[in-house]
Formats: C-alpha cells, structure tokens, sequence
C-alpha cells in the first residue's frame, strides 16, 4: 500500500483528500515506477473539475491527481521496448494513474529515460512545460528576429517558451503582473504589467507593426484583447484555451511521446530549458502545491518531492 492525494468525485477543493492504494500493477506496454518528484499544473485541477475528458484511463474514484512524473521503474508490464528496471524516468500519466502518489503507472511510449546530469526535479518539469514549448514553437515556426507576444509568461510553461524562443533568437515580449517581471526579464522577456495600464497599447509601442505570432496561456478574455495584435491570425496559438479558431488561431498540436521527452531533456541539459522552480512541497504538503497553482497567480513551477 501507498499514499496518494486525489478527489473522490468532480469538483473544487473539497473533493480533495488522501487515501491508501495498492500499488498499481502495469498493464501491457507500461511502467510501474516509485514518483521521486511530480510536477504541478493548472491541468490537474481542470481534470478534479472535470472540464477535460479521456484522460482518466476509465479508472473509479477515488482518481489521484498530477499528470508528469519523474521517478525510477519498478516494474515492466509486457511488451515494453526502451526501459528496464532500475531506470530513471520522466514522463506523462495519461492512463489515469495519477503522480500525486508514492507509485503510479506511465505508459512506455510518454516515457522516457532521464539522461546523465539532469535532476528528477528538473525532469519532471520536462512533460508538460518543456514539450509544450518546443511544440507551440515548431508549430509557429518563425524566422530569426520575428516577434513573439507570450501572454501570460510568468507559469512555468510561460517562462519555457520564452526561454526556447529566445534561444531561437525571437524577440520574445510578455504580459504578466508585476509579481512575475523577475523571473520573465531573466529570461530575456521585454515585460509588459498588465496591472499597470493598457497592454495593447503597450505592446504596439515595442512592436508597431505587430508581431510575427502570439503565444497565450491566459485564454478567455484576455486571448481577445492580444489576439489582434497579430499579423496573421493563422499564428495564434492557444495552449489552453479551444475557442482560438474563432478567432482565425489555432490550439497547439501537442506531441506527447518519447522522442520530444527525450529532446525537452536535452534542451534542460543545455540550460534552454532549465525550468525556475518557485515552490517545492512534500506528498503531505500536496494541497497547499495545487492551491498555488489553482489561484493563478504563481511564478514559475511548482513540484511535489514524494521520496
């Protein structure tokens, strides 16, 4: 048996609580690992709420809560190619297994070997923000100089796009609150508070002839405000929000397996993606981790250290 932090039905806070489980066994084309390190994201309270489907794996209540991981294999289900026991690995829970938890399952192919000199704490950063990052990019697609708005830059997959796009010599400009300038202009943002007057305005005064794409975090109201702030709409891209092809933008073409595993570990052992953890809770320190992150306001990244 383990300790696990998860919701016994949808809804807030409340639903939360701890519990007892075996430890999972894995099934065919999975890893069975002990969590080291689970990392913190806005996603994991939208699948408490229920506002995301399938990636549940179908599994009863109580659901535990986190979506990446990094831990070491205990255990290879069949027909798992790449991975042996023993191994240090990061990766995403997409079967419904959970991180917010002493064990979990991942699936072999969202798995990957975590490589030499690169820390669990760091590489279960990797799954959610460093491959978001490297895929909204590639999906942009922009030439060296071109400008790129980041809306809402101060999260941790915020600070990850600015971080590459910079390193892919983009002029990178980014709106967050004040709270979040540190941490943006260290990675080579020109800032824009979005607390302190108007951020098209703003924005307009450093790039007048508008920008070559825009990512946003923030969706809602706030995607319709920069939205045209583009040249071409077509380079809207929305990581969270699903309505941006109303607007003539798209919703980011995520690509979950192990190769961009594998290729986000590399850009965090060359320093590009090296993520600014803000906050590291304990597994009986998990609700108040999530709590930072459901608020919206937190800097940078935030992970939970179970072992």
């Amino acid at each position: 048996m383990g300790q696990a932090w998860g919701f016994v039905r949808y809804g807030g806070p409340e639903v939360q609580e701890f519990f007892d489980r075996p430890d999972p066994v894995p099934g065919q084309g999975e890893v069975l690992i002990r969590v080291e390190v689970a990392g913190v994201n806005p996603l994991d309270h939208l699948l408490r709420e229920g506002l995301v489907s399938g990636l549940d794996g179908g599994r009863p209540f109580p659901r535990v809560l986190g979506m990446e991981a990094a831990g070491t294999v205990l255990a290879l289900g069949e027909d798992v190619d790449g991975l042996e026991v023993g191994d240090g690995v990061f990766g995403f829970a997409l079967t419904g297994g959970g991180t917010y938890a002493e064990t979990t399952v991942l699936s072999a192919s969202n798995t990957a070997r975590i490589p030499d000199g690169l820390s669990m704490t760091v590489a279960a950063t990797l799954p959610v923000a460093g491959t978001t990052a490297v895929d909204v990019l590639d999906q942009l697609g922009l030439p060296t100089g071109a400008a790129v708005l980041v809306n809402g830059v101060g999260g941790g997959v915020g600070l990850a796009v600015a971080r590459l796009a910079a390193e892919r010599e983009l002029r990178v400009i980014g709106t967050g609150s004040s709270a979040k300038r540190e941490h943006a202009e260290a990675a080579g943002v020109r800032f824009i508070d979005y607390t302190a007057g108007d951020v098209v305005a703003a924005a307009r005064d450093l790039v007048p002839d508008g920008f070559d794409g825009i990512v946003d975090m923030v969706g809602g109201t706030s995607l319709r405000t920069v939205a045209p702030l583009a040249r071409d709409p077509r380079n809207v891209i929305a990581v969270g929000d699903m309505s941006v092809p109303e607007l003539g933008g798209r919703f980011v073409e995520r690509r979950l397996d192990r190769e961009n595993l594998e290729r986000s570990a590399r850009l965090a052992l060359d320093g590009v993606l090296a993520p600014v953890i803000t906050a590291v809770h304990t597994l009986s320190d998990a609700p108040a981790a999530l709590a930072t992150v459901e608020n919206g306001h937190t800097s940078g990244k935030v992970v939970i250290k179970v072992a």
